[in-house]
């Protein structure tokens, strides 16, 4: 007597129902609904949304203004007093340069400075420069106490916007 086993290929055993679904695809949605709707109700009630603070202000945002504020001095000497015009302008221009790179470094727009309302004292014209003269010292001072508190990759633009203004008071003696 030989006995012969059929081969088997692809299933060992026959349904006799038909295919539809099974129960790992129905607990497989079960587990995506309940985690949609967790996910659902935990958005809703505010616990994903976070109030965290602002951001402070960045240290260098005060030397921006400060460079617009001191360039719009300038070419306010230069309206009321068009003969400076040689001698401040250089200096008006290398303030708008020192804003622009300052704001460039702290990933801020360069603020317009239509509006600044910058007035020139009354006077003559050396009144006028010991004016310019003192708020280029000001404005040096407070550029070499952050340069001092600086991190490195700010530390040498700060100390150059410093050496400038004290150019600036000298070429306004």
């Amino acid at each position: 007597m030989v006995f012969t086993c059929p081969v088997a290929i692809g299933r060992t055993t026959q349904r006799d129902e038909p295919t539809g679904h099974s129960r790992r695809k129905a607990l497989r949605a079960g587990a995506f609904l309940a985690l949609g709707t967790a996910t659902a109700s935990v958005t809703a009630c505010g616990l994903l949304d976070r109030n965290d603070p602002p951001p402070p202000p960045d240290p260098l945002e005060p030397l921006v203004t400060g460079a617009l504020d001191l360039e719009a001095r300038h070419r306010a000497a230069i309206a009321a007093d068009p003969a400076l015009a040689g001698r401040l302008t250089p200096v008006a221009d290398a303030h708008r340069a020192h804003a622009t790179e300052l704001a460039a470094a702290i990933g801020v727009a360069l603020p317009s400075t239509a509006g600044s309302g910058a007035t020139v004292p009354p006077g003559d014209t050396a009144a006028v420069l010991v004016a310019l003269r003192e708020a280029e010292e000001q404005g040096r001072a407070r550029a070499a106490t952050l340069c001092a508190d600086a991190p490195a990759d700010r530390a040498t633009l700060v100390g150059s916007i410093a050496a400038a203004r004290a150019t600036h008071v000298e070429a306004l003696r």
